[in-house]
C-alpha cells in the first residue's frame, strides 16, 4: 500500500486530506509543519509527500529542500492557497525547489486524488 506523508498546518483541510486519502486506499501519516513533517519523513519511509508551502516553524519550500537532500527521487505534491503573489508564484516556487506536482487550494476532491494517482 502506498504510504503517503501530509504535511499541513490547517486541522481541517489536513482530515480532510486524510480521510479523502484513506478512502482511496492509501496509508497516511499526518504532520501540522515541516519540522514534524521531517521527523515523520526520517521514521515513517513514505512513498508520497503532500506538503502546504506556508505554514509556521518551517514552511513548505524549505521542506521540500530539505527532503531533497536525504531522498532526490521520492514524489512531492506541494499544495498553495496564497501568501504573497498568490497560489501560482508560491507553487512555482515549490517547482523549482524540487515538488513533483503542485494542486492549488481550494481543490475539489477528485482534483487531490488525480495528482495522486499521477504520482503513484
Amino acid at each position: 500500500m502506498t504510504r503517503i506523508l501530509i504535511i499541513e498546518d490547517d486541522q481541517e483541510i489536513r482530515e480532510l486530506i486524510q480521510r479523502l486519502l484513506e478512502r482511496a486506499g492509501y496509508d497516511t501519516i499526518m504532520a501540522e509543519d515541516g519540522v514534524e513533517g521531517m521527523e515523520a519523513f526520517r521514521s515513517g519511509s513514505p512513498d508520497i509527500v503532500i506538503t502546504d508551502l506556508l505554514m509556521p516553524r518551517m514552511e513548505g519550500i524549505e521542506t521540500i529542500k530539505e527532503i531533497r537532500t536525504i531522498n532526490a527521487t521520492i514524489k512531492i505534491l506541494a499544495m498553495s492557497g496564497g501568501g504573497p503573489g498568490a497560489p501560482a508564484i508560491q507553487l512555482k516556487k515549490a517547482r523549482g525547489a524540487g515538488a513533483t506536482e503542485t494542486l492549488a487550494k481550494p481543490f475539489k476532491p477528485d482534483e487531490l486524488i488525480n495528482a495522486v494517482s499521477r504520482l503513484v
